[in-house]
């Protein structure tokens, strides 16, 4: 998506909806960023507004001011941002703070939710049809809650033309930085990442958890043992005849008890195992992404390559240039 603003162009209004309830770092997290973003050149005019124009108290019990209610705002809006909060279903049940959310994004170039932010902007029909993302341990309920959503368990956030939506809490961060960095660059989303003293925005494919960890709460001893042979060494021949001797089922068996128990298949789950991997040699090492790949058990850079596009939306190649360039400013400003 093109930037929608430039240092030297009009103010990017933003509107943040706030309502009672609304976890407080999904609303301040981004407004951090944005208002930061100010220091070095951007020109975001942020506005909080809630329904009916009061102040909120959050789901800390830290009452939150705004700047009142929609009349507050411009005809029209450069980004509108729907935080969350942990009952979603009550969130969704205020048919108030739907309908804001819904006129907003009328309004608005570019829709944006943190959290359980995104069942707001489900319940309003702005996510029909759309990728979506939203905290790991609410992607099942936001699926069949919108069976209309295409939801994504995984990403940090997820882009469906003007419409971004992230994972939980900290993400927004994360998202926020990203939106910096598409209206007015990477060196300037750099500059906040450090004031912030937050890691230059991951990219929005990145897992909101370690693939080795997330899903190890499979109950049955038959996945957790092929999970724990694909974890023990990524690299190894894992094809699906390998994985079903070391399970002691049929292949096809062992696809059905871990889909039950993950929600994903074997060949995914290694596939994601050694992404990670891959991940940790990029960033550790300075090896060729050739010898990346074999090492992490892709077999060949074009392969890893797939793997990085769909899981990460980067080439490996510029996943490690994105880390080294954010370690480099940060080990800069140390020796500085």
């Amino acid at each position: 998506m093109a930037g929608v603003t430039g240092p030297a162009g009009p103010p990017h209004d933003v509107a943040v909806v706030a309502f009672d309830g609304v976890q407080l770092l999904d609303v301040t997290g981004p407004l951090e960023v944005l208002t930061t973003a100010n220091v070095f050149g951007a020109r975001y005019r942020v506005r909080t507004v809630s329904p009916d124009g009061g102040d909120v108290v959050t789901s800390s019990g830290v009452r939150l001011g705004v700047d009142g209610g929609p009349q507050v705002l411009p005809r029209r809006l450069g980004t509108v941002l729907v935080p969350g909060r942990r009952d979603w279903r009550r969130a969704v049940a205020d048919a108030e703070l739907v309908g804001l959310a819904a006129e907003l994004a009328v309004r608005s170039r570019r829709v944006t939710s943190v959290c359980a932010g995104a069942f707001v902007l489900a319940q309003a029909g702005v996510l029909d049809g759309r990728r979506a993302a939203t905290h790991w341990r609410l992607a099942r309920e936001l699926r069949a809650a919108y069976p209309a959503v295409r939801v994504e368990a995984d990403p940090v956030f997820v882009r469906d033309g003007p419409v971004v939506t992230s994972a939980g809490v900290t993400a927004g961060i994360d998202l926020a930085l990203a939106l910096v960095e598409e209206d007015h660059g990477a060196g300037l989303a750099r500059e906040v990442a450090r004031e912030l003293v937050v890691f230059m925005a991951r990219p929005g494919g990145q897992s909101q958890f370690s693939a080795r960890l997330g899903p190890r709460d499979a109950g049955h001893p038959v996945v957790r043992a092929v999970m724990d042979a694909v974890t023990a060494d990524p690299a190894a021949p894992h094809g699906p005849a390998a994985l079903a001797r070391t399970a002691g089922v049929s292949a096809r068996h062992l696809t059905r008890l871990f889909r039950a128990a993950t929600g994903t298949t074997p060949a995914r789950y290694l596939e994601s195992v050694r992404v990670e991997a891959a991940r940790a040699l990029l960033e550790g090492g300075t090896d060729p992404v050739e010898r990346v790949a074999r090492a992490a058990g892709f077999g060949s850079s074009e392969t890893m390559r797939r793997a990085f596009q769909q899981l990460l939306g980067v080439s490996p190649t510029a996943y490690r240039a994105r880390f080294r360039s954010t370690a480099g400013a940060e080990s800069g400003a140390a020796a500085g």
